[in-house]
């Protein structure tokens, strides 16, 4: 496959913070890529275990392997940008440092993109398409259609997509939305780019207690703000569906909205419902009507 490819240099970048039993693992899996023309940008957003050392013991056996550490603790979506300013590469690979990627997956992921070269991302570990195999491109309205209408798209982790460095730049990087940065920079490259989709078996997640996504699984406000979130970029003069079709993707988000409020009374208390409530300015009694809206 190389064979056919022009090597544009990938710029994978490992955002770390206290990952010293992980990150070994996951430099190894870049190390062992098919794709050999990469750089590997470490930045350690000032961890206080051996993740920095342990980095800096690959830097000094791989020139490819660049590390830095950050003299305060940036977060999570600015540590990104901050990964994204060292980057030189035509595109940029996130791999976080718990995270891994299969052998072949710079080299898949860099074969589908360069079919498409006027894509702005791809994303990869989609559900298998009912109708055409991958790869294949989307347009900004067709994105927007496929997720509020048909499958979720625009949810997928840093991990699975793969963006053009000079996009990304004109775009300006993550806002730093804190947890929710992933899933509105998909929707924001979505306005004005085209997306390519890919198959499964190119990135592996690691999922553990020490994660922040951890706690989706416990307080329903987190997964709350994505809805919230939502509603607020249907609502922008940039979203490319058509105006019918805004009309119904946010009356759809307003159900969904009702829907987790009930949800977290039934399974978290009145105190949780309320919580959400108020986020929304949808009451009680209203997110039982809205429930039984088709």
């Amino acid at each position: 496959m190389n064979s056919k490819l022009k090597q544009p240099l990938v710029s994978v970048l490992m955002t770390v913070y206290n990952r010293e039993k992980y990150i070994g693992e996951a430099i190894d899996s870049i190390i062992a890529s098919t794709y050999d023309h990469w750089e590997l940008i470490i930045v350690d957003d000032s961890s206080i275990d051996g993740s920095v050392a342990i980095a800096k013991s690959y830097a000094e056996k791989d020139k490819r392997i660049n590390v830095y550490v950050n003299d305060k603790n940036l977060g999570d979506y600015p540590n990104r940008n901050q990964a994204a300013s060292y980057a030189k590469g035509k595109y940029l690979k996130y791999v976080d440092a718990d995270d891994m990627i299969y052998p072949h997956g710079l080299e898949l992921l860099v074969y589908y993109m360069e079919q498409f070269p006027e894509s702005g991302y791809g994303l990869c570990s989609l559900p298998q398409d009912k109708f055409r195999k991958f790869p294949f491109q989307l347009n900004p309205k067709e994105a927007y259609q496929r997720h509020y209408f048909e499958q979720a798209l625009f949810h997928k982790a840093p991990l699975s997509a793969i963006i053009n460095r000079q996009i990304f730049n004109e775009r300006g990087g993550f806002t730093g939305k804190r947890m929710l940065g992933d899933f509105e920079m998909w929707n924001l490259l979505s306005q004005t780019h085209s997306v390519v989709l890919m198959p499964h078996g190119i990135a592996w997640y690691r999922e553990h207690d020490e994660q922040e996504m951890a706690d989706h699984r416990t307080d329903p406000m987190h997964p709350f703000k994505y809805i919230l979130l939502a509603e607020d970029l249907l609502k922008s003069p940039s979203c490319p569906l058509e105006d019918r079709e805004k009309v119904q993707a946010l009356k759809n988000n307003k159900i969904q909205q009702a829907n987790a409020i009930l949800s977290a009374f039934k399974h978290h208390g009145k105190g949780k419902a309320m919580e959400l409530s108020r986020a929304s300015g949808i009451s009680l009694y209203k997110a039982i009507n809205l429930k039984f809206i088709k």
